[in-house]
Formats: structure tokens, sequence, C-alpha cells
């Protein structure tokens, strides 16, 4: 049996040379990079170039502006809620796009239980943001706006410009998270007009351990972790110097093999959904088409008439790795706010996963996967009362639709005697 990782959005392999350059960090320069003597000052030497390296890759002015948190997840929360506290006498408002990531979305409503307010922005079917209610949602009391760069469902890239512009103009800090795009697209915060951008190194053949927060120095922003005075006082507790370190080589070699990386993964991504739709009958891909919109290391697809939650498991059995949603969010088994967000039916969301592209993939990967992922979805079919129902004519597809019966969504309401999910 083949073994394909196609999971690389949720976490990537370390590279052997980043852990080469991470293990001396364990044992020869073992040194608290606060500490005052040689070996202090060996390690604190590595941090200011893992900073430099950090700030290479999204064409940062200086070192000074990167900061290192434990993962993505703590730089969003360091992000909003460091901002929001900030400048809580200006005002309590904050505006967000409505596909952010759990992390982004989770410190949001922290705040709102808190007493600030927060307008979502909505998006169009390819979950690219509406500009113009975008522009409209800012007000005086608006603190912060979060737009990510690439989004972590369905792959669509935002147009930063436009967003950084449109702030600007307001005078409002702009936030961008780039956990899904740093190391697979070009990045610059001046481009963005971002006075913070987050990102993890472990998502481009770094270690996990490490977050990294970008943080222009115009921008006001409190610590959330109180201690010592780590990271410019703005992230107390003793850094992770081997994660660090060995994120910083990876940011490294994503600035050069950037242009090697989009082709590669674009080409497979081409090849993948060509013929995933030659095989699969009721497939639909969620988001932008492969090109400009979409990020060439994603595919989410919903293929009707069956449970994300089979294909998933079915897919690990014949050794393929993939996503049912967000590694955030799929333990719930909850239908992508993002899906509902871009007006997704209901039975599609459920019939969910995510392919992500990597590096170390190849086209007799993407092969096995399309050939495997075919019988898979015959398998289910046949073991399915929707794809029963659908063949007996009473409930028609959504993708395709014959004309012959309601959708699912509408046949399940009759029965329940409950409204059609959206």
């Amino acid at each position: 049996m083949r073994h394909v990782f196609l999971d690389h959005q949720s976490s990537t392999p370390v590279r052997p040379e980043v852990f080469d350059a991470m293990k001396p960090f364990f044992t020869e320069a073992f040194g608290n990079p606060s500490s005052l003597h040689q070996y202090g000052l060996r390690v604190r030497d590595a941090l200011k170039q893992a900073r430099q390296q950090m700030a290479a890759l999204i064409k940062a002015d200086s070192e000074e502006e990167i900061f290192f948190t434990s993962d993505g997840t703590e730089s969003a929360n360091l992000a909003i809620k460091g901002v929001a506290y900030a400048n809580e006498r200006k005002g309590k408002h904050l505006v967000v796009s409505a596909t952010e990531h759990p992390s982004v979305m989770n410190s949001v409503e922290f705040l709102e239980k808190q007493g600030w307010t927060c307008t979502r922005v909505g998006v169009d079917r390819e979950g690219i943001i509406n500009l113009e209610e975008l522009a409209a949602a800012i007000t005086p009391q608006t603190v912060l706006v979060a737009v990510h760069h690439v989004n972590h469902d369905i792959g669509s890239i935002q147009p930063m410009r436009e967003v950084g512009k449109i702030c600007a103009e307001q005078g409002v800090p702009l936030y961008v998270d780039c956990e899904a795009s740093a190391g697979w697209l070009p990045i610059d915060v001046k481009e963005f007009g971002a006075a913070l951008v987050s990102f993890s190194p472990h998502r481009f053949y770094g270690p996990k351990g490490v977050g990294v927060l970008y943080r222009n120095k115009r921008a006001r922003i409190v610590s959330m972790m109180h201690g010592g005075v780590q990271e410019g006082g703005r992230r107390a507790g003793t850094e992770n110097v081997p994660a660090i370190v060995g994120g910083g080589l990876a940011a490294e070699i994503s600035v050069t093999e950037l242009p090697q990386r989009m082709a590669h993964t674009a080409q497979l991504q081409a090849r993948l959904w060509a013929g995933l739709k030659a095989k699969v009958s009721y497939i639909k891909l969620n988001g932008p088409e492969p090109g400009p919109k979409r990020i060439s290391t994603n595919l989410n697809l919903s293929t009707e008439f069956i449970e994300g939650e089979g294909q998933l498991l079915l897919c690990d059995l014949n050794g393929i790795a993939v996503a049912s949603g967000s590694s955030c969010v799929s333990k719930s088994l909850k239908v992508s706010h993002v899906l509902s967000a871009i007006g997704l039916d209901h039975a599609l969301a459920q019939g969910n996963i995510i392919m992500t592209l990597g590096m170390m993939n190849t086209e007799e990967d993407v092969d096995y996967t399309v050939e495997t992922f075919a019988k898979i979805a015959t398998k289910l079919r046949g073991m399915s009362p929707m794809w029963d129902e659908f063949e007996r004519g009473l409930i028609d597809s959504v993708i395709a639709p014959t004309g012959r019966g309601k959708s699912f969504s509408q046949h399940a309401a009759e029965v329940s005697g409950k409204p059609a999910h959206a």
C-alpha cells in the first residue's frame, strides 16, 4: 500500500538540515538567552539571527519587529487581545472577516464577553471578503481589523493590498493571519499595510513549539503573558531556543525555495483536481478554482451523498492522510463556519474533506489518490441511505440537479419538521 500525506496545512515534516541546526541548542548551546555570561550570549546571538531570517521571510524592516511565542494560536491571541486592551480608551470595536481561523474568532468572542463589540464582514461564494462591507464596518471606535491572507479551509487568497488600503485610509491597524500562506506565498508586510502578522514555522518544514508575531513599531500592544521581560516585554517566559533556531532556518530556506514550491504544488493541484473531477461524480471544489485566487497547496472538496468523516477514515486505511476541516476544529465534527459563510449547502458541508499538498508529493501520489478516492466514494455510496434515496428519485443533487426530487436538506427538513439549512 502506498502512503501519501495530503495534510500539509496542519503540519509538515522538519527538514533534515533544520533538525541538524537545532541539535546543538539542546546540548552544547543550552544557555538561557536572558543570562549575561557567554552561554547566554551565544544563544542570544542565535535568536537575533532567527529574527532576521523571519523578518526576511515577510519583508519586515527590522528583526526588532519580530516576537516569538509558543505557536500561531498564541500569536493570534496576543495580536487580537493585546491590541484591544492597549487601545480600549479609543474604542472597543473590532472588525474581522466572517471566515477567520478559530484562534481569531474565539479571541474575539472572549473580548465580546468583556464588553467589546465586533462586526463580522461577509464573503462571497469563493470566500473573498466584501471590500465595500469592510469599509462600511469601520467606525471611529474601531481599534483593529483582522483579515487572514489565505483561508485555512478553502484556500482563498484575500486581496490584501485593497484591505490594507482601506485600513490605512481610516487609520485602523490591520492584523493579518498568515498561518496558511507563510512559506508558500510571497508576503510583504509593507505591501499589505499590516501592523501585525502571525505565522508558524511548522507549516513550512520547521519545528512545532514556536510561533511568530510581527508588530510594526507604531502598533500599540500590551502583553498577555506576565513574568519576565523576554521578547521586549511583550511575551514573558524563556524562549524555546531550539525551535526558534530551526524555525529561522526553515524561513530562510522558504525564501529561496518559494518559486519552486509554488510551481510544484500548482502542477500537482491541477492534476489532482482534474483527476478527481473525471473519476468521481457529484464532487465539488469549495473556494476559487486553481489559479490566482487560490493557494496552490489546497483543495477543499465536497463529495455528495457521503459523510466527510467516512471519507477521511477510509482514506487513512488506504494510506492517504487528509483532513476533514481545520485541525483546530475537526475534532468537534461540526460543520465549518467557513463553509457556512460561503453559503454551502449543509449536506455538502458534511461531505467535506481537505487535501493539502507539499514538496514531497509526486505525480504518482496524485494518481494513487485519484484512483483510491474514486473507489472510496463508490464504496461509501453503496452504504449511504442518501445515495439510495437519490437513485430512487426521492432527493436531488445540489451539485448537478436533475429535477427529479428535492435536495437532501429540503427532504430532511420535511421529515424532521425543521427548517432546511442554508
